[in-house]
């Protein structure tokens, strides 16, 4: 049968590893108490004994090598990629196992056992009659009971993972899991020999989020890692605006912070490797978590007081809270509770990270100065915005008050237009997506008040190997946030500093090709950017400065999704940091899109080249560098009010997280440029896309020509209603009817103006 097979398999693996297989035992069940879902799904479970081979002599390296097997056995029968020395007792080569999603290696340890499925707390110990056994002793125990709020409920799902219990979310799931899968190809570890590949993917895709955080946990924990370093990396204390945190605990925290972005987002995260049990709670405190110590040396972490209904509160010697960004942790081994900040010294204070990040860590503000590019010459700047798609509306309701304020301007709430695939109007690329924002269980955050946890630095550069941290693993440029002026790009792009090169691309495409010659161009520009890595390049600029009659500009969101999955794919993602040198993003939604699918720095030059004609021609009274600091200090504010709504803190975490979804773009295009976006509904395809763009490129660029006078940027009326601008559900004509509808009394004329509000929509 298909589970002899698979049973076969396993032992097969375990023997290629040099292991001793001993056998099999059915973990007795009663079934007979699950309820109708889960009965319905109810696995086969099997516990498998395995002998260590007598030359290993260290814990560790079993523990590791039982790992490299699970690894093997998963990803063999999950994808049906079977030793071709492998045969069934028959005789017969297998290399097919229909169903096989279905298994699921709860945990192989010499130091852990793990019993869950989908029961409730009281079904647990009735449907495992092994918790009733006098032999079946733990000097500690890891549960969580729990909602399935992110993924459907299944067995495999169920808590604890291997390593960690979760209660919370994984926001930036996707962008971790992403960037985890780019870092791969640079991973090396004698840990795990020479075939490292072994033990790849790192992170199962089909896994919820707590899963996937489990996921890379014990890689790198395997990977040489002490399980709370490990831990403080991922979930990482806000230290960016900490001012009274001990200086080199804030230098570990940064000097990491040029490997590993945060994991983001609501967590009370417990976790255990046999050795120590502990919890932390994430940077913004979103989880409770609370903790009992009696006389008798129990100790109790949960999230609530009062789990253990019988404990007798005249015993409790100690309790507390676990607080943002703090770790509680119980060493076995030594016997006692060890304190947040001890445990962390001890991590901390073992490599001399201040001394790593003074000598190769760069700030941006200490790279030489250089000449920024002129401003587009007075009689191209129409040229430029109408290219771009800029309206009388994005100049004189955006771009002039966020210059003038540096806060972006305030609006009512409420959209009457059409959605952008319906629209008559050409619309941007970033039109078509909407962003998630936190609902449910998943509480935003409150940016103004709590500004002390949000962080927007941003490190340039490659990363290093993961498993292996060095002084260089943190030669980086350091930004203050993603957001770059003109001289500022200039800077980066003459940068002569060892450890950097950077390349520029253009993102431009024929005028004259339609959707083929967009996505040929794009194919070309990834074949580019893979020849300019492969010859060193770690800082690529992506630049649309020299559209002409002939040759348009790329949807930038288009390119930035697209080549960032292509990296992924490629594993060259974590060797180099994407900069755009852009003249289509001018707000705030366009930042954040772009930010995240993955740019790692955006130089929105056209709205400086936009603001400084303002300012020449006296529509704002403000210097030009001030205006220019002020918007990029309107917009990043933008970008983490739109983080917070989501409950994000770090733009760093942000990053390709891809926080949004479509509607109205096809399935083609979203799997190529936007991968495991979700699409609401099907629309626009590349050609069309590339239409909506030429329709601006012909606007600048016409066949014949135009009188200068004669031209002039759209009116836009996306925030008010124009007669030749976007279209509103709610217009003069049917506002005139509500009004006299209200006036008159007339129930006529009201059902008159609902058939017109509602033919419309």
């Amino acid at each position: 049968s298909e589970r002899e097979a698979a049973m076969q398999f396993i032992e097969h693996i375990i023997r290629e590893e040099g292991q001793k297989f001993l056998g099999w035992r059915t973990v007795p069940v009663k079934s007979e108490i699950l309820g109708k879902t889960s009965g319905r799904y109810e696995p086969s479970i099997r516990q498998v004994f395995i002998g260590k081979n007598p030359a290993i002599t260290d814990a560790m390296e079993f523990e590791r090598t039982l790992y490299i097997i699970r690894r093997r056995i998963t990803y063999g029968i999950r994808h049906n990629e079977l030793p071709n020395n492998f045969t069934d007792v028959h005789g017969n080569k297998s290399n097919s196992f229909p169903g096989s999603s279905y298994l699921y290696i709860t945990n192989l340890s010499a130091r852990t056992m793990v019993y869950k499925g989908m029961l409730t707390p009281c079904q647990l110990s009735e449907y495992f009659p092994d918790f009733h056994d006098p032999d079946f002793e733990s000097a500690l125990a890891l549960m969580h009971t729990r909602f399935s709020t992110n993924t459907f409920p299944s067995w495999s799902r169920a808590h604890p993972n291997r390593f960690i219990a979760h209660n919370g979310e994984i926001n930036t799931v996707m962008g971790n899991a992403n960037f985890m899968k780019a870092r791969q190809a640079l991973c090396q570890s004698d840990k795990f020999g020479e075939d490292i590949a072994r033990v790849f993917p790192v992170i199962n895709e089909d896994g919820s989020d707590s899963a996937r955080f489990d996921n890379a946990l014990e890689f790198m924990h395997y990977g040489g890692y002490d399980l709370v370093h490990a831990m403080m990396m991922m979930i990482p204390e806000p230290w960016e605006r900490h001012t009274t945190m001990e200086e080199e605990k804030k230098a570990f925290y940064e000097f990491h912070a040029c490997m590993m972005e945060p994991w983001d987002g609501p967590a009370s995260i417990t976790f255990s490797d046999g050795q120590q049990i502990g919890a932390v709670l994430d940077r913004n405190g979103l989880r409770p978590s609370r903790y009992y110590v009696t006389e008798d040396d129990l100790v109790i972490m949960a999230s609530e007081v009062g789990v253990i209904p019988d404990l007798d509160p005249l015993t409790v010697v100690e309790k507390g809270r676990l607080r943002p960004g703090r770790m509680f942790l119980v060493d076995m081994k030594e016997g006692r509770i060890v304190p947040d900040e001890e445990v962390k010294k001890r991590v901390y204070s073992a490599k001399p990270y201040r001394k790593w990040l003074d000598e190769y860590r760069v700030f941006l503000k200490d790279l030489p100065e250089a000449k920024a590019p002129k401003t587009v010459e007075k009689d191209r700047i129409l040229e430029r915005q109408l290219a771009f798609g800029y309206t009388y509306e994005d100049i004189r309701m955006l771009l002039g008050p966020t210059a003038t304020s540096g806060v972006q301007p305030i609006s009512s709430m409420g959209n009457d237009t059409p959605l952008a695939v319906l629209s008559q109007k050409p619309k941007h690329l970033y039109s078509y997506f909407k962003q998630i924002f936190a609902q449910v269980t998943n509480p935003a955050l409150d940016c103004i008040r709590e500004e002390l946890v949000t962080a927007t630095e941003t490190f340039l550069g490659s990363e290093g190997n993961l498993l292996d941290p060095g002084p260089k693993s943190c030669r980086m440029i350091r930004l203050d946030h993603p957001l770059l002026d003109n001289k500022q790009l200039a800077q980066i792009r003459e940068v002569a500093l060892d450890g950097f090169q950077t390349a520029t691309l253009d993102a431009l495409f024929p005028a004259d090709q339609g959707g083929l010659g967009l996505e040929r161009a794009f194919d070309e520009l990834c074949a580019s950017a893979d020849a300019a890595i492969q010859a060193g390049c770690n800082l690529l600029i992506l630049s649309d400065r020299n559209i002409d009659a002939n040759h348009a500009a790329m949807p930038t969101l288009l390119v930035m999704g697209g080549l960032h999955h292509y990296l992924v794919r490629s594993g060259a993602r974590s060797r180099v940091s994407i900069i755009l040198e852009t003249g289509e993003a001018r707000e705030v939604h366009h930042f954040a899109t772009l930010i995240g699918f993955g740019a790692d720095a955006i130089n929105p030059y056209m709205a400086f080249d936009s603001i400084a004609r303002m300012i020449e021609e006296d529509m704002l009274d403000i210097d030009i560098d001030k205006a220019v600091y002020n918007f990029l200090k309107g917009s990043i504010k933008g970008v983490v009010k739109t983080m917070a709504k989501m409950g994000i803190s770090t733009v760093a975490s942000y990053r390709g997280a891809q926080i949004f979804e479509t509607i109205g773009l096809g399935t083609e295009l979203v799997n190529k440029f936007f991968a495991g976006t979700s699409s609401r509904c099907e629309g626009s395809d590349i050609e069309q896309i590339a239409e909506e763009t030429l329709i601006r490129h012909r606007a600048a660029f016409p066949d014949r020509h135009i009188h200068a006078a004669d031209r002039a940027l759209d009116s836009g009326g996306v925030y008010q209603w124009r007669s030749d601008g976007e279209f509103h559900l709610f217009n003069p004509e049917t506002i005139h009817l509500l009004q006299k509808a209200v006036r008159t009394g007339s129930y006529e004329v009201y059902k008159e103006y609902a058939r017109k509000v509602n033919d419309q929509s």
